[in-house]
This record gives C-alpha cells, sequence and structure tokens, in this order.
C-alpha cells in the first residue's frame, strides 16, 4: 500500500486557487455533458448554452468538424490527443486553444472523453499551478471523476500508474473505502469545497509509486467541478499529475517563456521562423533550424495532414537557423535555401505523424538514417552533433513544417524534460506561424484578386495620355480597397475614375470590384458625372443591406472621384464623393488643387445628399492627378504636407507619365504604407480642327439629302471613300429618325479620330430603342441596320436635348495610343 508523509491540513483553511485548464466531459457521440467555470471563462458558453449539445457546437467550420471525426479513431487507439485547435467563442471569435482530450472508462464499461483547453497564448505568463496545465500532455495523468456522493464514477488507465488501485476497485466507492490509510480525508474535505464553490483548487501532497519504491514522489491533484444543463455540480474531476522534479522545469520553463515572447512580433513567416531557432539556441539547444513545408512558405494551405500518408518525402524550405558558432557552421543549407528530406529519415516521419522524435544519443552508423542523407552526415560528423529532437510544428490539425534541436559542446544529451521545453516552445511558435502564414494567404488572395479587378492597360483613346502606379499596403489588415479606370466614351471622350473602398482585406478587394463593375455599368449608360456618383452611392447602399452576416464587419462606405474629358472642346467635368480633389498641371508646370464639392462618402450620404459637378476648360497639354488618400496622408502627417510634396513630385519638366510615376511613388515616406497608395496621371490631348466637321441642318423633308450630300464630300476629304455607303445609310437614319422623332434643330457631327463617329443631335426627349420589326411593320428596321453596319451605336443626354451615336472602325493604321506598362512600384 502507497504510504504518504504529506503535513498538508486535513481540512486547509484556504487552499491555493489556480486559473487551470477549462475542462468538458463528453459522451462517445460527442455531447457535452459535463461543463466547468473556467472552460465558461475560456470560451464564453455558459452550462444552459453547451451542456446537452455536440461539441460542434464550439468547431468554427465544417473542416474542423471534419477533423474531429477523422480522428476519433486514433483518440481511442492511443487513449487521447493532445495538440492545437480553432474553438470558436461564443461572441463568434476563433481562439487557438491547446487541447488535451483523454479517455476515461466507466464501471458499464462505458467511455468518456475528458476535453482540457488552455490559451497556449498565454505560455509567457505560467507560473506555479499553470505549469503544471501546460505539461500536462506530456507527463502520466491520473484523471478520476467522483459523483457529489464522492464516490468513482470515471477513471483512465494512468491512474493505476499512482496508486496502484485497478479501476474495477475504484468503482462506486468513495476515496475512504478504496485507499484506506491513505490521505484521502484532505482530499475529500477539498472536493467538498470545490462542489461547494465550483472554484479550481489544488492539494500537493507525497507518495511513492508502486513501481519505483526508491524515491518519493510529488504529487499536485487539480479538482474541477462538473456542472450539468441546470447549473447543479454534476460532480467533481480531478487530474492528478507527477510533479517531481517540477521546481526546476518550472524554472527553465520560466525562462524559456521570456525568450518566446520575442516570437511572432511580425506576421512574416520567414522572420517568425528565425525567432524560432534564436530562442531555442543557447538557451535549450547549441545549434537550431526550423524547417517550413515548402507549401506554407509558397502561401498555399499546408498539404501536411497530420496521419495523411503520403509516397513522397516532403519538401522544406529553410525559415530559421541559429548555432552558438559564428557563421553557423552546422548548417549545410543557408536561410530561404530548398531542403529535402529522404522517405527514411525522421524528419519525414514526424511531419507525416506529427509526433517527436528524440534522440538522445545520434546513432551514425552504417545502416541508420543517416546514411541516405550525406549532406546532413557530413556536417554531423564534422562538428560533433550528438543528440538531437525534431519536433513538429503542429496548428490546426496540420505540419506546418519541423523544428531540429540539435547539441554539440554541450555534452549532455537530451532528454525527455527537454523534449518537453522544446514542444512547449514550438507550440508557442506554431500559432503565431500559422497566423503569419493565414495572413499572407489572405493578402496573397485579397492582391492577386484586386490586380486582376483593375485595368491591365489603360486605353486613353485619343483624348488622353495615362500611366497607373498601385501599391498596396503592408499591414495586419492587409490589402484595401483602391480603384481606378479609364473609361473610353462615345465622341473620343474619356471618363476618369479613381476610388477607395473602406476597410482591408478580400471583402473590401470584392466590393472594390463589385464598384468599378458598376461604374462601368453607368458610364456606359453615358451618365454626368453628379448622376452617376448619386446612382452609385445608392449601390453602395444596397450593398451594404445585403450584408447580413454577423460574423463579418460589412463594408459600409467608399469614396470616389469621377471625371469626363471631351477633347474636341477641352472641358472636363468633375464631381467627387468624399475623395481627395485632383492635382491640375499645367503646361507652365503649375500645380493646382481644384476646389470641387466634396460630397458625402458612398454609402453614407443615403441618396439625401446631390453631389455637385464642375465643369472647367483645361488647357492643351495639361496634366491631371488621380490618387487615393494613402499617397498624401500618414500616421501624424498632416494632409497639406503631403499635397504640397505630391506636387511638387509632379511639376518636374521633360518627364514621361511612367517617370512622373515612378517619381511620385518615390515621394512616399515609408516602404511600408499603412494605406494602399494609388495614382492615375493622365496627359489630356486635343483634336485638332481637321479632325472635326459639323452642320446645322434645317427641320424640313430635304434635310436627309442634304446631310447625305455633306457627309460624302467630307469622307472623300479625308480619304475615306470607301465607309461612303455605310456611312450615307447611317447618316440617313439617324437624321429621318431626329426629323420624325425629334424637336428643334438638328446638328449633324463627323468626328475622325481612332474611329469615325457619327453624332446627330436633337432637342427632343424621345430616345431610341432598338427592336426586331415583324413581317408587316412598315418601320423599325433602321436602327437594326445601323446597328449591323456599325461598330457600336448608342445615345446621350446633352444640353438641351439627346445626342444619338455611330461609331465605324477606320482602316488599320500604326496605333496612336500605345498601352503604357503598368509597372508596379
Amino acid at each position: 500500500m502507497i504510504s504518504s508523509d504529506t503535513t498538508t491540513p486535513a481540512d486547509p483553511p484556504n487552499p491555493p486557487k489556480v486559473s487551470g485548464a477549462a475542462i468538458a466531459l463528453l459522451d462517445e457521440q460527442g455531447t457535452v455533458v459535463g461543463w466547468t467555470q473556467a472552460a465558461q471563462r475560456l470560451v464564453g458558453y455558459c452550462v444552459e448554452d453547451i451542456v446537452g449539445r455536440s461539441v460542434a457546437l464550439m468547431l468554427p467550420s465544417p473542416e474542423e468538424l471534419l477533423g474531429i471525426s477523422s480522428f476519433a479513431e486514433q483518440c481511442r487507439g492511443q487513449r487521447g490527443w493532445s495538440g492545437t485547435a480553432a474553438v470558436r467563442h461564443r461572441d463568434g471569435r476563433t481562439l487557438n486553444l491547446s487541447l488535451h482530450i483523454s479517455l476515461l472508462r466507466g464501471q458499464d464499461k462505458g467511455l468518456r472523453w475528458l476535453i482540457s483547453l488552455a490559451d497556449v497564448g498565454g505560455l509567457s505568463e505560467m507560473k506555479n499551478g499553470s505549469v503544471r496545465e501546460s505539461l500536462l500532455i506530456h507527463a502520466p495523468i491520473g484523471i478520476i471523476v467522483h459523483d457529489p456522493q464522492l464516490r468513482c464514477t470515471w477513471v483512465n488507465d494512468a491512474m493505476e500508474l499512482h496508486d496502484g488501485i485497478p479501476r474495477d476497485r475504484r468503482f462506486g466507492r468513495p476515496l475512504t473505502d478504496t485507499i484506506p490509510g491513505f490521505e484521502t480525508a484532505a482530499l475529500e474535505a477539498l472536493m467538498r469545497k470545490v462542489l461547494e464553490s465550483g472554484t479550481t483548487m489544488v492539494h500537493q501532497y507525497k507518495a511513492w509509486l508502486p513501481e519505483d519504491l526508491s524515491r518519493e514522489h510529488a504529487f499536485s491533484a487539480s479538482s474541477f467541478c462538473l456542472q450539468d444543463a441546470a447549473g447543479q455540480s454534476l460532480g467533481v474531476c480531478s487530474v492528478i499529475v507527477d510533479d517531481t522534479g517540477g521546481q526546476p522545469m518550472r524554472e527553465r520553463l520560466a525562462a524559456l517563456s521570456q525568450v518566446s515572447t520575442r516570437i511572432g512580433g511580425s506576421l512574416d513567416i520567414m522572420q517568425t521562423g528565425q525567432e524560432l531557432a534564436d530562442a531555442a539556441v543557447p538557451l535549450l539547444a547549441d545549434y537550431a533550424t526550423v524547417d517550413l513545408s515548402e507549401s506554407v512558405t509558397s502561401n498555399e494551405e499546408p498539404y501536411g495532414r497530420i496521419g495523411a500518408m503520403r509516397d513522397h518525402a516532403p519538401v522544406f524550405r529553410r525559415a530559421g537557423l541559429a548555432s552558438i558558432h559564428a557563421g553557423i557552421p552546422e548548417s549545410p543549407w543557408a536561410r530561404g535555401d530548398i531542403v529535402f528530406a529522404s522517405l527514411s529519415s525522421p524528419f519525414t516521419s514526424v511531419f507525416r505523424s506529427g509526433r517527436s522524435h528524440l534522440e538522445p544519443v545520434l546513432d551514425t552508423s552504417p545502416g541508420t538514417w543517416i546514411a541516405h542523407d550525406p549532406a546532413r552526415a557530413q556536417k554531423i560528423r564534422e562538428h560533433g552533433v550528438h543528440s538531437m529532437m525534431i519536433v513538429p510544428i503542429r496548428a490546426r490539425r496540420s505540419v506546418l513544417g519541423v523544428a531540429v534541436f540539435a547539441r554539440t559542446e554541450d555534452l549532455a544529451p537530451f532528454q525527455e524534460d527537454d523534449l518537453i521545453l522544446a514542444e512547449e516552445l514550438v507550440t508557442r511558435a506554431a500559432l503565431s506561424l500559422d497566423n503569419a502564414r493565414r495572413y499572407a494567404c489572405e493578402r496573397t488572395t485579397a492582391l492577386a484578386l484586386q490586380r486582376n479587378l483593375l485595368p491591365r492597360c489603360l486605353k486613353g483613346g485619343a483624348a488622353v495620355e495615362a500611366a497607373s502606379r498601385y501599391l498596396p499596403a503592408d499591414t495586419d489588415a492587409g490589402v484595401g480597397g483602391d480603384w481606378f479606370d479609364v473609361i473610353p466614351l462615345s465622341g473620343a471622350r474619356v471618363a476618369l475614375v479613381v476610388g477607395d473602398v473602406v476597410g482591408h482585406g478580400i471583402d473590401a478587394a470584392a466590393t472594390m470590384g463589385r464598384l468599378r463593375t458598376a461604374v462601368r455599368t453607368l458610364a456606359d449608360l453615358e451618365m454626368p458625372p453628379d448622376e452617376l456618383l448619386s446612382h452609385l452611392d445608392q449601390c453602395v447602399g444596397r450593398l451594404t443591406e445585403e450584408d447580413d452576416d454577423p460574423n463579418r464587419t460589412p463594408v459600409v462606405g467608399a469614396t470616389c472621384l469621377y471625371a469626363v474629358y471631351d477633347p474636341v472642346t477641352r472641358q472636363c467635368t468633375m464631381a467627387r464623393a468624399g475623395h481627395v480633389p485632383p492635382a491640375i498641371i499645367d503646361p507652365q508646370g503649375h500645380a493646382t488643387f481644384p476646389d470641387l464639392p466634396s460630397g458625402a462618402p458612398l454609402g453614407l450620404g443615403l441618396g439625401l445628399v446631390p453631389f455637385d459637378s464642375v465643369e472647367m476648360e483645361l488647357p492643351e497639354g495639361s496634366l491631371l492627378a488621380f490618387y487615393t488618400d494613402g499617397l498624401v496622408e500618414s500616421r501624424g502627417g498632416d494632409i497639406d504636407v503631403g499635397m504640397h510634396r505630391l506636387s511638387a513630385a509632379l511639376t518636374q519638366p521633360d518627364q514621361s507619365l511612367e517617370d512622373l510615376c515612378s517619381s511620385v511613388m518615390d515621394t512616399v515616406p515609408t516602404q511600408a504604407p499603412s494605406d494602399d497608395v494609388t495614382l492615375l496621371l493622365v496627359r489630356i490631348r486635343t483634336l485638332d480642327a481637321a479632325q472635326i466637321s459639323s452642320w446645322e441642318l434645317p427641320t424640313e423633308p430635304t434635310v436627309v439629302r442634304t446631310a447625305r450630300h455633306v457627309t460624302a464630300r467630307q469622307l472623300y476629304e479625308w480619304g475615306l471613300e470607301h465607309l461612303v455607303p455605310t456611312t450615307e445609310l447611317v447618316v440617313s437614319e439617324l437624321v429621318t429618325n431626329a426629323l420624325r422623332h425629334g424637336a428643334g434643330p438638328i446638328r449633324l457631327r463627323l468626328i475622325r479620330h481612332q474611329v469615325l463617329t457619327c453624332e446627330v443631335f436633337d432637342s427632343g426627349n424621345c430616345y431610341p430603342r432598338l427592336r426586331r420589326a415583324r413581317i408587316v411593320d412598315e418601320n423599325g428596321r433602321g436602327l437594326l441596320l445601323v446597328a449591323r453596319l456599325s461598330r457600336r451605336w448608342g445615345f446621350r443626354s446633352a444640353s438641351g436635348g439627346k445626342v444619338v451615336w455611330v461609331e465605324q472602325d477606320l482602316p488599320t493604321e500604326p496605333a496612336h495610343d500605345p498601352c503604357p506598362s503598368q509597372a508596379s512600384a
């Protein structure tokens, strides 16, 4: 029988309280049957919310549920499972927790699962009792559950290792009947206090193990109150840990925890890997490496799912290196190099299984795995590597890579305690690495989405020459929702737009794409800038109303600047919705920021605040700069300073638009902007008078013949004789419709730019509509004929009436407006 010399009183007046791990008790089907107050504090679910419901309630996604289901048999075979997992808080947040799952057996041969959840992020704050919980998964843990009468109902197999009592002798009996003479009075008094208060308490005592009577062992019994769905005490769960030698372990863990606080300060995967290696040397090892799966460093989903068997060896990329020797001579690979592992190496087995590998004495004899890895073998022999630990970097049921710890100068071989510390350190780093990987994946996806949604080639036609730059934000939130566009319109005109969606990430990028599409659609309807912004404002409002996902912050606004430039008149009409004003640089190099009505940001005006347009005539050769606030604003900086910096960069003479774009981007004050930086530069062009011909036509029956005559004469002058027949038909139809359905004077205008545009103006408000005429109809075929003879046609509102226009292709000639390259800053 086990004896004890503990001096703890039978009823301690102030037993120590610990935060401990959150405890949940599950039946075989995964239904929660017991809950603790610590669990409620950690994940937010009270007993009424969770008891009697499936544990899947706390899983953030179906993928996690599939993961839990897939390793249920593995848990049963190994009698438990330990690792990190994502758990959903009651408020919708996702927590990264350390889980320890233990198998309990009952008198009726039933099974229960006891789950211990702990916030691994609190590793640096671990003290005393919390250290016991962090080491819970590494030591033989005795777990026993008593009912409110303190009779044993459930117990795990490891409990017999602590006191030598078979589980069949425990069921239905209190402690005093099971272990006579043992300090059961103190333990039972403690458990009664736990039942009454619901507070986790710890009792420490000393005893001898049945298989090790040569030395005294120190034990810690942490008792948790389990509650049922009604909040009543269901029983007491006691977790008993052999804490022998715990003080030196706690001291080393505390030192390691201080070092590990320097891990994960950034969201850079490679930097975090280096921080992990630096934290291990020299505190834990003489030499350490961190090798991440190539899929992880490529910003892809990790393919190293625990338990997944593959026929090929993993491919790593070296992310971290550290050594007590200068230059790290032990490593055959530098940071960033590709590292291969043979199928027979422990690196492959650790990566596949997710279980650590410890070689206290490294065997370098022929026939071992080292013989299949000559590069490592040479370094191992040259530098005297004699002991090694390989620890998987695990997160969310996936293995991100492996961390290797080796000793060269320190002659002591690695022991189990060293492996415990190494796994604690790697567990902390794994969460930071996984967060960095997820951030990198999302940022890469959002950036790819944004770049694919932005125009790849700016075509300003005969109206403008354009160039642009886009520099994504380098923040934790990720890429933003900036966009720009150059949209060809009828009559050689062009629309210029720049906008900025509130927020960052994939949602902002997707919203940006929807708004850019909406702007292009509205622009094709030939809306004036103020009217277009009004419709876009309603569009943003509808997008916000449709976003009813409670777990996602909706996009609630955007800013936009929209302008239309006419190269025939050099008139530019602008309107803005909360956006920064454009910069206009005249041919003499003077920069101004026009005083445009600011307007409300899109989505915030609710359609109640109208937008105002401003029309101005631009000098020939003027330069316009459209940009987002990320270019001129910075944390703690004045926007006026940024706008002055912008104007100074734009007034440099004799520079191409591409060079000017680069000069402006060079003025961005930091290489890691906190917001997206977008710049669109356009240099306006003016059509020569010889490219335009217009006529005032009388509203009389002979007007159609007159229109055909002047059109043919002009086309002959331009050398476009082959277009005379089709253009005469087009002009005849448009003028006839204006005469029949329009009102007032009729104006005919031909514009020869990159296409031949024919425009007919009248003061009527009856807009043409394309329809298919029936056999018996005498009218309705004219517009259908026009559509077939032209490349495109349409109509737009104009001052005092409307304009119906038709475009026809010109003979092929060298491109007048080559597409500028879209280099990234």
